[in-house]
């Protein structure tokens, strides 16, 4: 491949999957939105407020500039906070519009709930295509090297293969999907799960009542999904068990360190205040909740995270109402999948 792969966004996950690209071969820049931190990680060949004690290569480009991150790019990955994907991707005035896409962020637009895909489908006016990237991927174990496997999906293949040729490496596997919509609500609802796999653990209800809790929560996951126009298989595949699993359980998680936080009594304003980085799940949760609502979808531990978070529910009201619910079938009924 000649030219350069633009990666919007320097945090953690932006950093590590510039990383990635860079180990397969491919000439990266790398776009940063604060002119001063892009000149500082440049200069030492660190990022260590987002992904400390990795070394950076020097053949990385760091900028801040708009026409610098568009000089030679041939395709772009995009790794902006969902908030922000928007107003980022209007930001290059349509710069973006026929460069191929792929996003890595995983959430839901609090105005819209749109996925980043749409996003930048509307905001960068993508001509040439969004994929998406989504899977078990902490990025302080990409960033190292250390041996992961995600999903690309697209709906025409030919990008997702395009993207797969881009990222693989010896330490990065890649599957293809066509079910962008599966892949993308997994990455981004597996974090209010987490949220509430920490408030267990803040709670020290124990490993029973986090296993169960994990495993309906998938069931949760895939109940909007399908509602939604996701496959249902894809919610059991690496962009929604896997990382499931990887998000309720690692000590690289955010989002259940945010809820383990939350369980043991801390405040989400003081939580929030502590920190540069992203817990998703937080917005996310804000979005889903209005996007069941709207589609009458029933999201018990969505609902219950929402009011911890938001309307002063305390977390341990919210285990007493979710353990008193009525008994009911594991499995959802064809009716439910589908709706």
């Amino acid at each position: 491949m000649s030219g350069r792969t633009l990666v919007l966004g320097d945090g953690g996950w932006g950093t590590a999957l510039a990383l990635a690209i860079h180990r397969a071969g491919r000439d990266v820049t790398v776009w940063s939105v604060d002119a001063t931190y892009a000149d500082h990680v440049a200069r030492t060949l660190q990022n260590p407020k987002f992904l400390p004690g990795i070394s950076i290569p020097a053949g990385i480009r760091w900028t801040s500039s708009i026409s610098g991150a568009l000089a030679d790019a041939e395709e772009y990955v995009s790794v902006v906070p969902t908030q922000f994907v928007r107003s980022v991707a209007e930001s290059f005035s349509g710069g973006l519009a026929d460069l191929p896409a792929c996003s890595a962020s995983k959430g839901l637009e609090l105005e819209t709930l749109r996925r980043p895909t749409q996003i930048l489908t509307e905001a960068a006016s993508a001509r040439a295509g969004v994929a998406v990237l989504s899977g078990p991927s902490h990025a302080e174990e990409v960033g190292r090297g250390a041996a992961t496997s995600v999903v690309i999906a697209a709906e025409d293949a030919s990008l997702s293969e395009h993207f797969s040729g881009l990222f693989s490496g010896d330490s990065l596997r890649i599957y293809t999907s066509q079910d962008v919509a599966g892949v993308e609500y997994g990455g981004a609802l597996k974090n209010v799960i987490a949220l509430a796999a920490g408030i267990a653990d803040g709670l020290q209800l124990g490993d029973n009542a986090k296993a169960a809790l994990v495993s309906r929560g998938l069931m949760e996951m895939a109940r909007f999904g399908t509602s939604h126009g996701a496959a249902r298989d894809t919610f059991f595949g690496l962009s929604g068990a896997g990382d499931l699993m990887v998000t309720c359980y690692s000590k690289h998680s955010r989002n259940r360190s945010l809820g383990e936080r939350i369980g043991a009594g801390e405040s989400l304003e003081a939580i929030r205040s502590s920190s540069e980085k992203v817990a998703e799940g937080v917005w996310t949760c804000q979005a889903l909740h209005a996007a069941a609502h709207e589609a009458a979808v029933d999201l018990p531990i969505t609902n219950q995270v929402h009011a911890i978070l938001f309307e002063g529910r305390d977390p341990q009201d919210a285990v007493r109402e979710l353990m008193s619910r009525p008994n009911r079938p594991e499995l959802d009924s064809p009716a439910e999948s589908k709706r």
